[in-house]
C-alpha cells in the first residue's frame, strides 16, 4: 500500500506509522482473524480497512472524527497479526495512531467522565475498590445512566475479596534455582489477590525466589490501549525506577495484557532519553508460563479425581506474545487433568482492556460467543492466563445462570500442588 506520510509530522513513532502502513498488500488474509468484522461484517471494521482509514489521516486526506468510530471499534487484540504473510506490524500501527490521534479527539462529556473514571480508579488498586464500593449504590440507578457508564458498572462485582498484600520477599522452598521480580498489577489484585499469592507459592515450590518491589504500581497497558500516552508513561517510568532488571532472571506477569504492554514499553519511549532502559527492561518480562516451562515445571502428583478443564487463550498471550504451548505444557502436565480446546481459533472474548466498557453491545456480542464455544466442550472448568478475559466469562455465564468454576493458571497449579503435597 503506497503512502504520502511526512513522518516528521509525528514524532519517533511517524516511522513505525509509516512502515506498518507500507507493509499492507490489501491481501485480507487478517478478516477471519478479526473479531469486529466477523460480528459487523463491514470493510472498514477490517484491520485492512482500518490501515487505510489511518493512512488517509496521516495524509491528511480524512479528519481524525471521520475514521474514528471504525478505529474505535478496534479491540486491539492483535489477532490480524500471526495471520498476516506480509508481516504488518498492526500492534505498533494502532498503539502509536492512537497515541497520537487521542489529544485531537473531540468527545461528548459522558464519554469523557467514563474515561476519565477509567485513567484515575483503574491503575490505582485502593482508588479502585474505594470506587467499586460507591459502584454497588450506583448500580441501583444502572438503567438510568448512559450507555458506558452503565457497562462499567454492570462489570462490578457483587462482592470484593479481603485484600491480602503481598510481602517484599517471598523464598524460594528448597536449593534456589532463579531469581524473579514479580508485577503485582492493579485491576488484578482488587479482583482477585489470590492470583499473587498462588503465583508466589508455585514459584516457591519450583525453587524461585521471589522480590515484590513495593515501589511498583500499573504497568500503564490500559492507558496505552485507551491512547492516553502520558498517563502511560508516567506509570511506566515508575516501574522502570522501582524494578532492578539486572538484579533478577526475569519479571515475571501473571496478566496476559500486563506481559504485553510491559513487552512494548520500547515502543512507549522511542525517541526518549529512556528507551534503551525501557528495552531492556521489556526484554527480561516473562509470563509466568513461560518462566517455568523454560526453567522445567515441577509437576504435582495425580489429582484426587479427575477433571476435565477448557484452556482460553487470552488474546494478549497468544496473539501479542505468541504464547501458545507454555500453559499447555504446565496443564497437561498434571495427572488426571483432561485439557480441552475451546476450538475458536483464539477469537477474542471481548474484555480487550476496557472495551467492555466503552464498546458494550459488541463486547457483549462477543461475550456471548466465547462462552458457548467454551460449553459446547463439555468442560468441568475453564482456565484463562488473564484477569480480563476470566470477568468476562463469568459475567457472561452469570447472564445466562450458568456455574461453571474458573481459574488462572497458576491458581489451578496451585491447587494441584496442596491437593497432593
Amino acid at each position: 500500500m503506497q503512502h504520502r506520510i511526512d513522518i516528521n509530522k509525528y514524532g519517533p513513532r511517524g516511522q513505525t506509522m509509516a512502515e506498518a502502513i507500507q507493509s499492507c498488500v490489501h491481501c485480507g488474509f487478517c478478516l477471519a482473524a478479526c473479531p469486529t468484522y466477523k460480528v459487523l461484517g463491514e470493510e472498514m471494521d477490517s484491520p485492512r480497512g482500518r490501515i487505510y482509514l489511518m493512512k488517509e489521516v496521516l495524509e491528511e486526506k480524512l479528519s481524525i472524527e471521520e475514521a474514528q468510530p471504525y478505529l474505535d471499534r478496534c479491540l486491539g487484540c492483535i489477532g490480524c497479526v500471526p495471520t498476516c504473510p506480509s508481516g504488518v506490524r498492526y500492534d505498533e500501527l494502532i498503539v502509536s495512531y492512537r497515541a497520537f490521534s487521542e489529544p485531537q479527539r473531540r468527545r461528548s462529556l459522558t464519554d469523557s467522565m467514563a474515561r476519565r473514571m477509567i485513567a484515575e480508579t483503574l491503575p490505582y488498586p485502593s482508588r479502585f475498590r474505594k470506587a467499586v464500593a460507591s459502584g454497588k449504590v450506583g448500580k441501583l440507578f444502572k438503567g438510568a445512566m448512559p450507555e458506558k457508564m452503565g457497562a462499567m458498572l454492570g462489570l462490578i462485582p457483587t462482592d470484593l475479596p479481603v485484600d491480602k498484600p503481598l510481602p517484599p520477599f517471598y523464598p524460594a522452598k528448597g536449593k534456589r534455582r532463579a531469581k524473579v521480580a514479580l508485577l503485582s498489577g492493579c485491576v488484578q489484585t482488587v479482583l482477585d489477590p489470590d492470583i499473587n499469592w498462588a503465583t508466589l507459592r508455585v514459584l516457591s515450590e519450583n525453587g524461585v525466589e521471589i522480590v515484590i518491589p513495593q515501589a511498583q504500581g500499573c504497568c500503564g497497558s490500559i492507558m496505552m490501549h485507551i491512547g492516553e500516552e502520558e498517563r502511560a508513561k508516567k506509570l511506566a517510568r515508575q516501574n522502570l525506577q522501582a524494578f532492578r532488571p539486572n538484579e533478577v532472571d526475569a519479571i515475571i506477569t501473571n496478566a496476559a495484557g500486563c506481559g504485553s504492554g510491559m513487552k512494548e514499553y520500547g515502543l512507549l519511549f522511542k525517541g526518549l532519553p529512556e528507551e534503551s532502559e525501557a528495552e531492556q527492561f521489556a526484554h527480561k518480562v516473562q509470563d509466568i508460563t513461560v518462566f517455568l516451562d523454560k526453567l522445567g515445571f515441577k509437576p504435582p502428583a495425580a489429582l484426587p479425581e479427575p477433571l476435565t478443564v477448557a484452556y482460553q487463550d487470552a488474546c494478549h498471550l497468544l496473539h501479542a506474545q505468541g504464547i501458545r504451548n507454555p500453559p499447555r505444557n504446565l496443564l497437561a502436565s498434571i495427572p488426571n487433568l483432561t485439557l480441552l480446546e475451546v476450538g475458536d481459533g483464539g477469537l477474542c472474548c471481548g474484555s480487550a482492556g476496557t472495551y467492555n466498557i466503552e464498546q458494550p453491545e459488541i463486547a457483549h456480542q462477543l461475550g456471548q460467543r466465547k462462552v458457548q464455544h467454551i460449553l459446547n466442550t463439555g468442560a468441568q472448568a475453564v482456565v484463562s492466563g488473564n484477569i480480563g478475559c476470566l470477568t468476562q466469562i463469568q459475567t457472561h455465564l452469570t447472564e445466562r445462570g450458568i456455574s461453571l468454576p474458573l481459574f488462572h493458571t497458576v491458581k489451578l497449579l496451585d491447587w494441584a500442588y496442596r491437593q497432593t503435597n
